[in-house]
Order: structure tokens, then sequence, then C-alpha cells
């Protein structure tokens, strides 16, 4: 954990200096990407020590697999190899090390890294292998038309911005921060004669930076405080079971996740800053003509808290992952998309069982979250009270409802899990049973969703 804050903040006035004396202005694209790969590795190196081999080994592995696999199947080959060789590392630490978490754990990186593996695969496999017309609008966008060069492909992969702690970003969006062009085409989107201006503005990231210090201060501080004083085993123990009622302990399930949080929150926005910090991750104007530096934002905290859905907190959870899954997974899945998404999820994370149990549980509330909101959400649009109470009771459940999915993804193993489960009487599995089983189900299959995707498409080639 001291390597890891370490690296992070090293990596942050890496980063001002890579934007102010590195620019694209004072510095080619070659020695940019030569620069961040360099000092990824050594970051890297100084964290994990040896293990960070396999960080380098599943590196070369895949660029292997880039450059002799067919296009056809470029995809599949790098999915199998990247979560093959993650899955196998999962397994050593669990039967290798007993549960134990490495103080020098790798996993976290290699983790990144096999996202931005299978991105760059499926989005070469889109650009070389596919037609235009069988791609979504964002497939399209998104898609890589040639191979990279052996330092482009490093620089994406191991770059010390992302290294540690992600995110995982689109190689095309990296590609054009590295070259110069990622703020330009941004801004080319917005009319700015109309707003005043003669030439392009330069939006700086150092307002955003100094934003996301800030909370990852808050959430550091939360962290040192909260997180160790409500340890989510706390929730399992004999004595609390037996002596606190039903209601009561639905409202420390509450308290407890919460208090989980600020350690996510605090990585998730550091790492997000130090990318900032060297000018990566502006993502255009809004409404209000703000600049917004939150292309690689991992989470949303506004949202995540006040979250009435399941659906809206996963989307505004661990973001990147999310945009991750749906491009590699659900987009692609030529049946049940929402089941194969969550697996693929669970996997990725690694095989303890608690995530299995929490994933699973998060298949069938999704299902039956959706089924009550497609069924019931129109009956309380009529008035504002009607929806204030609406809003207000799907926040309560949605909150409890993902307490009630995560506790076994902390806990990890199987027996404090079902026992967890036993004393809150199963009852989010047998609701959305229930629900599922009384309330009909419109599902949207796998051609419709391709025939919108193709409507959109045409939508944008005709403008």
């Amino acid at each position: 954990q001291i390597n890891f804050v370490a690296c992070q903040l090293f990596a942050l006035l890496a980063a001002f200096w890579f934007r102010i004396y590195l620019s694209p202005s004072h510095a080619s694209s070659a020695v940019r990407h030569a620069f961040a790969t360099l000092f990824g590795i050594y970051f890297a190196v100084f964290c994990f020590g040896w293990y960070s081999i396999h960080l380098f080994v599943l590196v070369m592995m895949n660029y292997g697999i880039m450059n002799m696999a067919s296009i056809p199947n470029i995809h599949r080959y790098s999915f199998v190899v990247a979560m093959g060789y993650l899955t196998l590392c999962h397994i050593s630490r669990i039967y290798i090390f007993h549960y134990g978490i490495l103080t020098t754990d790798f996993s976290g990186p290699l983790m990144i890294i096999t996202q931005k593996i299978t991105t760059l695969a499926c989005q070469l496999h889109d650009g070389i292998g596919r037609q235009a017309e069988e791609l979504t609008a964002e497939q399209n966008r998104l898609a890589v038309k040639s191979r990279p060069s052996l330092l482009e492909y490093l620089s994406y992969l191991l770059n010390f911005m992302s290294i540690i702690a992600g995110p995982c970003s689109n190689y095309k969006d990296y590609i054009a921060f590295i070259e110069g062009r990622h703020v330009h085409m941004k801004l080319l989107e917005v009319n700015w004669k109309q707003k005043g201006y003669d030439r392009l503005p330069d939006p700086s990231p150092t307002g955003a930076v100094m934003y996301k210090l800030c909370i990852t201060l808050v959430s550091l501080i939360l962290f040192l405080t909260l997180t160790k004083n409500f340890p989510m085993e706390y929730i399992i123990d004999n004595e609390f079971l037996d002596k606190t009622p039903f209601l009561s302990r639905l409202g420390y399930l509450y308290v407890v996740t919460q208090a989980a949080k600020p350690k996510y929150y605090f990585a998730w926005t550091l790492a997000d800053a130090v990318n900032n910090a060297a000018g990566y991750g502006f993502s255009g104007v809004d409404e209000r003509g703000t600049f917004r530096w939150d292309l690689l934002s991992n989470l949303n905290i506004w949202n995540i808290e006040t979250a009435t859905s399941f659906k809206m907190y996963i989307e505004n959870w661990n973001i990147q992952t999310a945009a991750w899954l749906k491009r590699v997974c659900y987009d692609r899945a030529p049946w049940y998309p929402t089941a194969l998404t969550f697996i693929l999820s669970a996997l990725w994370h690694g095989i303890y069982p608690g995530y299995y149990f929490t994933f699973l549980t998060g298949i069938l509330i999704t299902l039956a979250a959706r089924a009550i909101r497609n069924n019931c959400r129109h009956h309380f649009l009529s008035s504002v009270p009607l929806k204030v109470a609406y809003d207000v009771v799907t926040w309560a459940v949605t909150q409890l409802a993902v307490c009630y999915t995560v506790a076994p993804f902390v806990m990890l193993a199987v027996e404090p899990t079902i026992k967890f489960y036993k004393s809150v009487y199963f009852h989010m599995h047998i609701l959305s049973i229930l629900v599922l089983l009384l309330l009909p189900i419109r599902p949207q299959t796998h051609s419709v969703r391709r025939a919108q995707n193709q409507a959109m498409l045409n939508s944008i080639k005709s403008k």
C-alpha cells in the first residue's frame, strides 16, 4: 500500500512535468511514448519486484498474437490468452497463498493490462476484419485501422499514468493524446465563434486535478477513520446476530458498506488525477460551457450515493471497467448478454467464491429490477409527489440491494457468505425470484439491439 501511494504521488509529479516539458509542441510522439513506457516499467518493478515479470510476459505474448494471428480470430486468441493468464495468476493466489493478499499484489495491474489487451484486439478486429455496416456507432468511432508499432503498443499498455491503478482507456484516445490531438478533437465539436471566441480555447486540467486531489484527501481520511472502525466481518459476528433485530442488521449493513467505499474512491480518483495532470482525460464541453475532464473517470460519487436503480448504481461505479465489459462482451454476446457480462466480470476479478456469489446475485437482482422498472415506473410519473415517493423508495431499495449483493465480494470465502445470507433470510434472492415469476419480462434481444445500432449508424451517416 505504501509503494502504491508513493508511486502514484510520484506519477502525479511526473505527469505535471510530462505535460509541461514533453508536450506535443516540445517533443515528438516517439519521445513521449518512450518516456511514458520507461517510467511505467520502472514503477511496475519498484512496486512489485520480480512479480512484475508477469506483466511483461503477458504483454509480449499478446504482441506476438496481435502480429501473427489472423484478423478474424485476433480478438478471440487475445481474449483467451489474456484472461487465461490472468486466471492462472488468480488461482495461484488462492492455492499457494491461501486467500492471502500478497504485499506485492501484481494482480491489479495485470487486470488493467488484460482490459487493454482485449480492448485493443476487439477494436483492431472491428477496424480491419469487419465492415462498417456491421458495427455500432461507437465501434466505428473506436475501430483501429492498422496494427500498432511495438513502441505504441508498449506505451498504451505500460504507460506510467495507468500501469498501477488504471484506468483502461481506448487505444485511439490514447494515441490522440500522445500525438497532441486529444483536446483539439473535442474542442472542434463546439462552435466557438458563436460563443465569442476568435480561436480555440486552451483548457487547463489544473482545476480538475486540484478538485480530484481534494476528493482523494477526504477519501483517505475516511478510509483511515471509518473503514477500520466498521469492518464487514462484524455483520456475521455471533453476538451481533443474536442481539440485533433484522432491520437494525440491515441498517448496519448499509453503514459497513459505506465504510468500505473510501479506499476505492481514493485509488480511482487519484488515478484519474494523474492522467489529467499529464493532459489526458479531456472529454469536451458541457451545456454550461464548462471544460470536462472526466473521459477516464472511474466513478461518479454523487450518482452512486443517490442512485435510484441497480443499473444506475452499476453504471457509475468502476465506469471504465463497465465500459470494457460492454465493449468486449455485452455488445458482442450472441445470447444472454447480461448473464455473460456478469460472469466475465466475476472471472476478471478473480476466483474467490465471494466474487461469484456477488455477480450471480447481481444477475438475479438486475433482471428483477429491470422487470419492476418496466412494469411499474410509468405509474408514478403522473405527479410530482408520486415521482418523489417512487424515487425515495427505489433509492432505499437500491442501496440495500447493493449492500446485500456486494457483501460476499468483501468477505471472499464461502462460509461467511452463506452465514451472512442465512442471517438475512436470503430475502433479496427470494424477492427477486418472486418478481421474475409474477411480472412479465420484456427482454431486448440481441437482434433488436443490433437493429437499433444499425439505425443509429445510418442516422449518423445521413448527417
